[in-house]
């Protein structure tokens, strides 16, 4: 693991390049260096694991930075003939024997890298993202941390998606992405159940024996669950001399279960202990850190740096976690309402560079160490894919397939079997975290207290209905910057992917709300009113600098894929914060925290023109559970049986009036609203 930067068509390349290491300096403390010709600088911070080569790295007539680790590396240099010192001397030489695009599909590792030939640059990571790499286009520059380049002023400054590849032309200054292939969802395997489960323990050593460093001391993030007690068994049988840590409240669960499962197979284990006082003394330092103020990151943060911490002192160089098997074993809360886990867990890969991978980048490489992830090994993740539902959860159960595989490598079946809680809860410094914003509204509050820039520009795809409002609420309250609501105005009257909103009455709720809004138009044609999507994202995009959009989606899984789909080849990230949220507690969630809606059109049994035009309330929301129960309606009207209209709400500094209206009765379960008249009225109390 290392630290990459570099700065383009800019007279003070060299200084933006110089600057931005020492800000990153902790990511490589073995060697620095810096190259720089008339119309850029690229630096290079190594933290050498495989070999000591120098970077830049000149080969004919490329020049290669890379921050990588590529297993197979030896492989590829005898089969091409390369004679390749290190892995990062096989991606610069494979790179001019096979191509760009081939060498990347060839290479079984995580990287990120900036290639240069000629007058084109060259931006690329590994498809998951486990390697990160921001850039920005004005000046164009690029480094593997975002406040490299934020901290000097340089703005715009983006993550770039795993799935595209960047090409910047030197002489042009021209700017192109190009997608690259993800793992498709394949047909799930027919063979037996011992097949699958023998081949996933097969894949799973193999994927812990490559990411063992030679004659480095090795670490393993330890929480007692199943994902890390697993690799620690299978380090056992390998031979491999490692040290587990773990960190987090004296007594919280997950220690407990650490020293237990540490005793029973003889591991060796460290406790990295933390309190409030210490929880209050890292927390602004996290958040630079971080360059976030997301209060859930920030609970994982903090057991996984006190153990990273604890594993630096130990002069640690390697760390293992058990990080990405939840995607891959259907491990979290959200698959038990999915009809299709692999489906499901390929979205969650998708996000997981955002949610996951850069954080624990940053802290692993700040305390020195370079993070592997056997989980997220290419061959078990494409396995894992077509594991068939069963396997996964069943009976109340989930990553049954997972705990299998641990009893058949002698792990008993009380810790094979234990039901762990998240980081943040396992080790209690979400309970520290809430002490510590007591005089705060909010933890949300406490944290933007210390770290008050937003986290990244996000749009909200917006159909003036409850879950839209929601879902926005959520993430201002998570610190995100809402730059613009982005709603789509139907010209026909159904559409398989949008609500048919009314642009007047959006326009006022986007005045209300203090958010510009941004107008598409879609003729509501099944899967062409995609092209329309893309089309006003992207100009939405453009306008407003959105890096994220977010979306009110619960269950669909046929709007989340596409819009997951259009945001890939965007490179915008999506964060869908509802999704799987239980749809009764939705509608009352909604109501406790003061929104104010009404139904705008109903087309269900058991509903009728009385339901339109009136607040909703908790009583409503019983109706809706019994009609729910007697016709088979989706109480949360996902399934088109009602549409709502939100008219005030927590973060709205104005309430909507409606003033008059026409109400259209089709037969007696269909009707909806017509408005002919509403306006805007100051509130009181604006929270």
């Amino acid at each position: 693991m290392c630290g990459i930067i570099g700065a383009f068509n800019v007279k003070n390349h060299k200084e933006i390049v110089k600057k931005g290491m020492k800000i990153i300096s902790y990511r490589g403390r073995d060697s620095k260096n810096i190259i720089s010709a008339k119309e850029y600088s690229i630096g290079h911070l190594l933290h050498s694991i495989v070999g000591f080569v120098k970077q830049p790295i000149k080969f004919e007539d490329s020049i290669l930075i890379a921050n990588c680790e590529i297993y197979n590396y030896e492989k590829l240099s005898k089969e091409y003939g390369l004679d390749a010192r290190n892995d990062a001397d096989l991606i610069i030489k494979l790179v001019k024997k096979a191509g760009l695009k081939k060498a990347l599909k060839l290479m079984d590792g995580v990287y990120a890298f900036a290639y240069i030939e000629g007058s084109k640059v060259y931006l690329a990571r590994d498809l998951i993202g486990e390697k990160p790499i921001w850039y920005s286009a004005k000046p164009f520059s690029f480094a593997s941390e975002k406040k490299a380049l934020d901290n000097q002023g340089i703005k715009k400054v983006i993550e770039l998606n795993p799935r595209l590849l960047l090409t910047y032309d030197i002489n042009t200054k021209e700017l192109n992405f190009e997608k690259r292939d993800f793992f498709e969802i394949e047909k799930p395997y027919t063979e037996d159940d011992s097949w699958i489960i023998k081949k996933t323990e097969e894949l799973l050593v193999e994927a812990v024996k490559k990411r063992v460093p030679e004659k480095v001391k090795l670490g393993l993030l330890f929480s007692g669950g199943v994902d890390s007690t697993i690799i620690a068994i299978i380090l056992k049988k390998l031979g491999v001399k490692f040290t587990c840590y773990s960190g987090g409240v004296k007594g919280s669960s997950d220690l407990e279960w650490s020293k237990k499962i540490a005793k029973k197979y003889n591991l060796k284990l460290k406790i990295a202990y933390f309190n409030e006082k210490k929880v209050e003394s890292v927390l602004k330092p996290l958040c630079n850190l971080l360059e976030s103020s997301n209060v859930v990151k920030l609970g994982v943060a903090i057991p996984f740096y006190y153990s990273c911490r604890l594993a630096h002192k130990d002069n640690v160089k390697v760390i293992l976690s058990g990080l990405g098997s939840e995607e891959l074993f259907a491990g979290y809360q959200r698959f038990e309402g999915s009809a299709d886990f692999n489906e499901e867990g390929r979205f969650g890969l998708l996000s997981l560079y955002e949610r996951d991978l850069y954080r624990d980048d940053v802290i692993t490489m700040y305390n020195n160490i370079e993070l592997r992830l056997p989980f997220l090994d290419l061959n078990l993740v494409k396995h894992s894919l077509k594991i068939p539902n069963h396997l996964k959860v069943n009976n109340g159960m989930n990553k049954v397939v997972l705990r299998i595989v641990g009893k058949n490598l002698g792990l008993d079946e009380l810790y094979a079997n234990r039901l762990k809680k998240a980081a943040q809860y396992g080790s209690l410094s979400d309970k520290l975290i809430l002490k510590l914003s007591k005089n705060h509204s909010s933890k949300s509050a406490y944290i933007r207290s210390l770290y008050d820039k937003p986290i990244m520009n996000v749009g909200v795809l917006y159909s003036s209905g409850k879950d839209s409002n929601l879902a926005l609420y959520i993430m201002k309250q998570l610190n995100y910057n809402v730059s613009c609501l982005i709603t789509m105005i139907n010209k026909e009257e159904y559409s398989y992917m949008f609500h048919k909103p009314d642009e007047r009455v959006v326009a006022l709720q986007g005045e209300a709300l203090g958010i510009p809004v941004f107008f598409g138009a879609t003729k509501g044609e099944k899967e062409l009113e995609l092209n329309d999507l893309f089309d006003t994202v992207k100009n939405a995009r453009d306008k407003y600098e959105l890096e994220g959009i977010v979306t009110g989606a619960l269950f669909s899984n046929y709007q989340r894929g596409r819009i997951v789909n259009v945001c890939e080849k965007l490179g915008l990230k999506v964060f869908s914060p509802m999704w799987h949220e239980n749809q009764e507690g939705e509608l009352r969630e909604l109501i406790r925290d003061g929104f104010k809606f009404v139904l705008v059109n109903v087309a269900a049994l058991g509903l009728d023109k009385t339901w339109l035009n009136k607040m909703i309330t908790m009583s409503d929301v019983d109706k809706l559970k019994d009609l729910e129960k007697k016709y088979g309606l989706n109480i949360a009207g996902e399934g088109g049986e009602y549409e709502s209209l939100v008219l005030d709400g927590p973060i709205f500094r104005k309430k909507l009036v409606i003033d008059d209206v026409e109400i259209v009765e089709e037969n007696e379960n269909t009707a909806h609203v017509k408005i002919k008249k509403a306006h805007l009225e100051e509130k009181k109390v604006f929270f």
